[in-house]
C-alpha cells in the first residue's frame, strides 16, 4: 500500500514516529520514493512525446505538484465556472535511472491525481489512461524498465474541455507522484483494511484484512502479521495467519486481535495508532506496510442523530474545495494545516470533501487534527449538469463533464476512493453524489409544478429532461459497489431536490440522507419517513439554518457552504472566485468566521463587526456586509455587532459606556465618532474577554507575521507570511490596497502571493501584488539549504523583512 510518505518533518502535528519492535526483522524489501523532482513540462500538444527519443530540451524544468491553469492568464474567453482560467493539453516527461535498490524488484509508479484524461508511457510503452482528474492510480513499470541506463516516463493530460466542472479543478499533475519497489510477493495497493467493529472504553476488537499478490513463479506460503503500536512505540495487539499461494495468484488474510484499554480517536482527542502489516516467507520479511489508524465507533440514528464512541455529537461542518487561490490546486500541506487549525478554533469539527476525493495528505491532517470527514465521489452521474460560462446562472451553460465517462469508470473510481481512504479514522461517511437531483439540472418530475422548491433550474416540470426515476437504480448500484469496498461506514448523498427524490427510490437506497438548503423539510420528512436518518449536507450561514440542527435531536449535522472562498463557480467577469467562505482565499478570517465561532464554541471569545444600520423590515445584520473596521463618515449611524460566547457584553465608544446587552450577537446602533470602539465580555459578572476596533489613519508601514522560520528542504518546506498594512499607531488599515514588492535572497522561491480579492487577476508568482482589505499572504518555499531573506516594500511605506532558515 502506498501513501506512507512523510507529511513533512516540520509540521507540528501529532508525533508520527514510533520504535521498531525488537521482535521484528530489521527491514522488509519495500521502498518508496517521492518522485516529484526534475520533470520537464510542455504546454500544448506535442505528438510523439511519449517516445524516449522525442526532443524535450526546450521544455520547462519544474518540480511537482504542478497546476498549469493557475498560471493563467485569466481571460473572459474561458469559463466563469472554472475561474476564467485556461485548460488545454500538457505533457510531462521525466528521465531517470533506476535506484540501485530497485533493480531486482517489481517497480510501480503511483499518481495521487492528474487532471485529467491522463495517459502514461514508459520508454514508449503505453501503461494506461485514467479519465478522472480526482482518482489516484498506479501502473507497474517492471516489464519496460531499463535497470541500467536512462528511462523516460511521459504523461499527457488533456483538459481541452475547459468548462467541464462547476468549480475550478486545475490542470496537470497537481498532486504527489511516488515510485515504489516491492518484492514479487507484496501487499497490493490499498491492500490493508482496518476496522474496529466492537469498541468500548475497556476493550476493542480490531480486524485487519490483507490482500497481497504472489507475482513469483513459485508456490509460496506467506506468513501475514499485523501489529498495532501505540504512540509510545509499544505493541499493544498482534495477530498472524499463514496463507499458501499459487504462482501468479493473489492471497488474502483475515486477522483479528483484542485491544485492551484503547485510546479512542475522537474530534477532541484524535489518538492514533500505527498498524504494521508484514509478509514473511521462510522466516524472512519480504514486504511491510505501516499506516496510522484510529480506534473508534460511530453510528447514526433516525431519532437521535450521530454518535461517536457512544456519545451523541452534533457535526459542525463546512464544505471545502481543493484550491488555495493563487496556488490553484497544487497546494502544499502547510497551507491546509493553517486553514484547518483556524477552522478548528472556530468550532468546526467536520469537513465535507466537496465534490471529489482530495489530496492524500489532507486526510492525514484530518486524522491528526480531529476532523470528521464526509468523503465524496461524484458531482454528476451519467447525465451532465450545467457549467456556467458567462457567470453563475448567466447565459448558455456548458454540458461537458465527468458524466461522459461515468458508465465505464464510475464503479472503479468509487471503489478506489474508498479503498484508498478506508483506514482513515476521520472518515465517517462515503458520499456517492452531490445534487444529482438538482431540479431540472438535469432530472425532472411532475411534482416540480407544485409546492416549495428553493433550488430549481427553469420553471416547473420540464418533460424534455430525463425523469427522476432514473436515479433510484443508479443509486442502488453505487451503494452496492461502495459496500463491497467497505461496510464499516454508512453511505450518503447530498440531495438538492428532496421534494422530487421522495417520489423515487433514491433516498431509500441510502443509509443517511443529506439535505441541501432544505431545512424547512426536516419536520415534515421526519414525520413522514420516521426511519430516515437525515442531516444538513449543505447549508447557508443564517441562524435559522443552525437552529434547525441545534434544536432537533434527529438532525445530526450542518455543513456550511463554504468553509473557504474558492476559485470558480464565479459571477460575471472579472470575478474569478466564489466568496461564500468563512475564510477568504488567503485564509484570513471574515466577520462571519467570528459569528460562527460564537455559535459553535463555548470558550470565552469576543469579536466586533460593523455595518450600516438596517432599514425597517431588513435583517438586523448581513454577515456578508459586515466589516472589522471603525472608519465611517462623521455622524453616520453604524450598526455594531458583537460576536461572543459570553452572557453579557458591554460596548464602549472612546471610553464611554453604551450599555450592556445579553446574547451571542448583541448589537448597538451608534452615531460614528472616530477613536476606539471597545467591548468587554462578562461571565457571571466577571470580565473574561475584550475586543476593539480603532479608527485607522493612512497606512505608513508593513507588519509581518510568519508561521515557520525554519524550513525542511527535504520536504520542500513552506513558510506563509501574513502582511498587514498599519497606520502610525499600528492599527490595521482595512481599506489599504498598496502595491507590495516581495524580494527573496537565498535558497527559496516565491511560490505564490494571494490577497483574497476575488476580482484580482495578478500573476501568482509576480514579485509585486496589491494588498486587499489591508493584507496579503506570501508563500515562500525552500529550494536548498541556507539562510533566506524575504524583504517586503511598498512606495511611501516602511518596509519589513523576515529571516528564514532552510535545513
Amino acid at each position: 500500500m502506498l501513501l506512507n510518505n512523510n507529511l513533512t518533518s516540520r509540521i507540528s502535528l501529532v508525533a508520527a514516529s514510533c520504535l521498531l519492535l525488537s521482535t521484528l526483522p530489521a527491514r522488509a524489501q519495500r521502498q518508496q520514493l517521492l518522485f516529484n523532482a526534475d520533470w520537464k513540462f510542455h504546454l500544448g500538444d506535442a505528438p510523439g512525446s511519449e517516445q524516449p527519443s522525442a526532443a524535450d530540451k526546450g521544455w520547462r524544468a519544474l518540480s511537482l505538484p504542478h497546476d498549469w491553469s493557475i498560471e493563467g492568464p485569466y481571460s473572459q474567453q474561458w469559463a466563469s465556472a472554472t475561474a476564467y482560467l485556461p485548460g488545454g493539453v500538457g505533457w510531462y516527461r521525466k528521465t531517470f535511472a533506476v535506484p540501485a535498490g530497485f533493480r531486482s524488484k517489481q517497480v510501480f509508479i503511483y499518481f495521487d491525481g492528474v487532471y485529467k484524461n491522463s495517459e502514461v508511457w514508459l520508454n514508449g510503452h503505453f501503461l494506461g489512461k485514467r479519465p478522472s482528474g480526482f482518482a489516484s492510480f498506479q501502473y507497474e513499470l517492471t516489464p519496460y524498465l531499463h535497470t541500467t541506463g536512462p528511462n523516460v516516463l511521459a504523461v499527457k493530460a488533456n483538459h481541452s474541455e475547459v468548462a467541464d466542472s462547476r468549480w475550478y479543478t486545475g490542470s496537470g499533475i497537481y498532486r504527489n507522484v511516488y515510485l515504489l519497489a516491492t518484492a514479487p510477493v507484496h501487499i497490493q495497493p490499498w491492500g490493508v483494511g482496518f476496522t474496529t467493529p466492537q469498541v468500548s472504553a475497556s476493550a476493542a476488537t480490531g480486524r485487519v484484512s490483507v490482500a497481497f499478490a504472489n507475482a513469483s513463479t513459485k508456490a509460496i506460503t506467506v506468513l501475514v502479521t499485523s501489529t498495532l503500536i501505540d504512540s509510545t512505540g509499544q505493541a499493544v495487539a498482534s495477530a498472524q495467519q499463514t496463507v499458501p499461494t499459487r504462482p501468479g495468484a493473489n492471497g488474502t488474510a483475515s486477522l483479528t486481535f483484542q485491544i485492551k484499554q484503547p485510546a479512542l480517536w475522537s474530534a477532541a482527542h484524535p489518538h492514533l495508532y500505527r498498524l504494521r502489516t508484514t509478509l514473511a516467507v521462510a522466516g524472512r520479511p519480504i514486504d511491510e506496510v505501516t499506516e496510522e489508524v484510529g480506534v473508534r465507533s460511530l453510528r447514526f440514528e433516525a431519532d437521535q442523530g450521530f454518535f461517536l464512541n457512544g456519545e451523541n455529537l452534533k457535526l459542525k461542518g463546512v464544505c471545502i474545495h481543493d484550491d488555495a487561490g493563487a496556488l490553484g490546486v497544487a497546494v502544499p500541506p502547510e497551507v491546509w494545516e493553517r486553514r484547518l487549525r483556524k477552522l478548528k478554533t472556530m468550532g468546526c469539527n467536520s469537513l465535507r470533501m466537496s465534490h471529489n476525493p482530495h489530496a492524500d495528505y489532507l486526510y492525514r491532517l484530518c486524522d491528526r487534527l480531529g476532523f470528521l470527514v464526509m468523503d465524496e465521489a461524484f458531482d454528476e452521474w451519467e447525465r451532465g449538469k450545467n457549467k456556467w460560462v458567462a457567470g453563475w446562472n448567466v447565459g448558455t451553460p456548458s454540458q461537458v463533464g465527468a458524466h461522459e465517462y461515468f458508465k465505464e469508470w464510475a464503479d472503479r473510481d468509487l471503489r478506489d476512493m474508498i479503498l484508498r481512504n478506508r483506514n482513515r479514522p476521520s472518515i465517517i461517511l462515503w458520499s456517492i453524489g452531490n445534487e444529482i437531483d438538482y431540479p431540472n439540472d438535469p432530472y425532472t418530475h411532475e411534482v416540480l409544478n407544485t409546492g416549495h422548491n428553493p433550488q430549481i433550474y427553469g420553471k416547473g416540470y420540464l418533460p424534455t429532461h430525463p425523469p427522476a426515476s432514473e436515479m433510484g437504480p443508479l443509486a442502488r448500484h453505487l451503494v452496492a459497489v461502495a459496500k463491497q469496498a467497505d461496510r464499516s461506514r454508512p453511505i450518503t448523498a447530498a440531495l438538492a431536490g428532496v421534494v422530487m427524490s421522495n417520489f423515487t427510490d433514491y433516498p431509500s437506497a441510502l443509509d443517511v440522507v443529506g439535505y441541501n438548503y432544505q431545512e424547512f423539510r426536516y419536520p415534515e420528512d421526519h414525520k413522514q419517513y420516521p426511519n430516515r436518518v437525515m442531516y444538513g449536507s449543505e447549508n447557508g450561514m443564517g441562524r435559522a439554518a443552525w437552529t434547525a440542527v441545534d434544536s432537533n435531536a434527529y438532525v445530526s449535522a450542518q455543513y456550511l457552504w463554504t468553509g473557504i472562498d474558492y476559485l470558480g463557480e464565479a459571477g460575471r467577469w472579472p470575478e474569478r472566485a466564489n466568496g461564500a467562505g468563512l475564510l477568504d482565499m488567503a485564509g484570513f478570517e471574515k466577520p462571519e468566521y467570528y459569528y460562527r465561532q460564537s455559535l459553535w464554541t463555548s470558550a470565552p471569545m469576543l469579536a466586533l463587526a460593523t455595518t450600516g444600520v438596517p432599514a425597517a423590515g431588513q435583517p438586523a445584520w448581513s454577515h456578508r456586509a459586515t466589516a472589522s473596521s471603525w472608519n465611517w463618515d462623521a455622524g453616520h449611524p453604524v450598526h455594531v455587532v458583537a460576536f461572543t460566547t459570553n452572557d453579557t457584553t458591554e460596548l464602549f465608544l472612546n471610553g464611554q459606556s453604551l450599555g450592556r446587552k445579553t446574547g451571542r450577537q448583541p448589537a448597538w446602533d451608534v452615531p460614528y465618532q472616530p477613536g476606539e470602539l471597545r467591548a468587554t465580555g462578562y461571565r457571571h459578572g466577571h470580565p473574561v474577554s475584550e475586543a476593539a476596533l480603532r479608527t485607522a489613519g493612512p497606512a505608513v508601514a508593513l507588519r509581518l507575521s510568519t508561521d515557520y522560520e525554519t524550513l525542511a528542504v527535504s520536504a520542500h518546506g513552506l513558510s506563509q507570511l501574513e502582511v498587514t498594512l498599519v497606520d502610525e499607531a499600528g492599527t490595521p488599515v482595512t481599506t489599504a490596497t498598496d502595491a507590495i514588492t516581495v524580494a527573496l535572497t537565498g535558497p527559496a522561491r516565491l511560490l505564490g502571493v494571494e490577497n483574497g480579492n476575488r476580482d484580482s487577476h495578478e500573476v501568482l508568482t509576480a514579485p509585486q501584488h496589491r494588498a486587499y482589505q489591508g493584507h496579503l499572504l506570501v508563500y515562500v518555499q525552500a529550494t536548498g539549504v541556507g539562510p533566506i531573506r524575504v524583504a517586503l516594500t511598498a512606495p511611501g511605506l516602511r518596509g519589513t523583512n523576515a529571516e528564514l532558515q532552510a535545513k
